[in-house]
């Protein structure tokens, strides 16, 4: 990745993440007008949301990223695939996915492998961009290695840390998740061959958060806070 720091190598990190289950449409064109406002690299939608977000962006240069069976991934393969056919037909270029998480828990990798090479294929086959989401917080170390490897051998376009929907259970009962952690960006980017990105998405609220993770070899980060970060940015003098 190129190091020098712009204003526009920053923007085009950015992922906008529009994707709070509360959001209305007021809210998700709102939305849609920051990104065009800061030329981010997308808009990352709800499926039902793709069509209007298309007629507000289309020749403004920011991209529109879809969901698929998010956050928790667990729809058949074949609703997997329909849903990706769809949200490329309504006008996504990128899809973030949601891997299988029981069955990475579970060790049924030959169903993980299949089922991520399968939505690949959909993707490229329209020249488009898949992201994997692992959703790290429920994962061990090893588990992530195997996530990469199988991820590095299909060739997709990017792997994912989060959702930022991944809570886990506390020990006295309230739910929190951690996001994307230094130590699981490294892993993966130690992890991932070939021209495998790493995405970092959930816990990134800060210009400094996003300096960060950019040291690490994070090429795209998933965030809400983009006005915040952009603004912070431009106040320290970067152009």
């Amino acid at each position: 990745m190129n190091s020098e720091i712009t204003l526009k190598s920053l923007s085009k990190m950015i992922d906008h993440s529009l994707l709070h289950p509360t959001m209305t449409d007021a809210d998700i064109i709102k939305g849609c007008e920051i990104a065009k406002k800061y030329n981010v690299a997308t808009v990352c939608v709800k499926p039902y949301a793709l069509e209007m977000c298309k007629n507000i962006l289309e020749g403004t240069g920011v991209g529109i990223c879809s969901v698929v069976t998010f956050p928790h991934g667990n729809s058949t393969t074949s609703m997997k695939i329909k849903e990706t056919e769809e949200a490329m037909q309504l006008g996504a270029s990128e899809i973030d996915m949601v891997v299988n998480i029981g069955k990475v828990l579970g060790g049924d990798w030959n169903y993980v492998s299949d089922e991520i090479k399968q939505i690949n294929d959909t993707v490229i086959a329209e020249n488009n961009i898949l992201k994997v989401i692992f959703e790290t917080d429920y994962l061990n170390t090893g588990q992530i290695i195997k996530l990469c490897k199988i991820c590095s051998a299909h060739s997709v376009a990017f792997v994912k840390t989060s959702t930022g929907y991944g809570f886990v259970k506390q020990s006295n009962g309230m739910y929190s998740y951690k996001g994307a952690t230094d130590e699981h960006l490294k892993l993966m980017k130690q992890n991932c061959t070939g021209k495998v990105q790493i995405k970092a998405a959930g816990g990134v609220r800060t210009l400094d958060d996003v300096l960060r993770v950019r040291s690490i070899g994070v090429t795209r980060i998933g965030v809400t806070a983009t006005v915040d970060i952009l603004e912070t940015a431009r106040a320290r003098g970067i152009v």
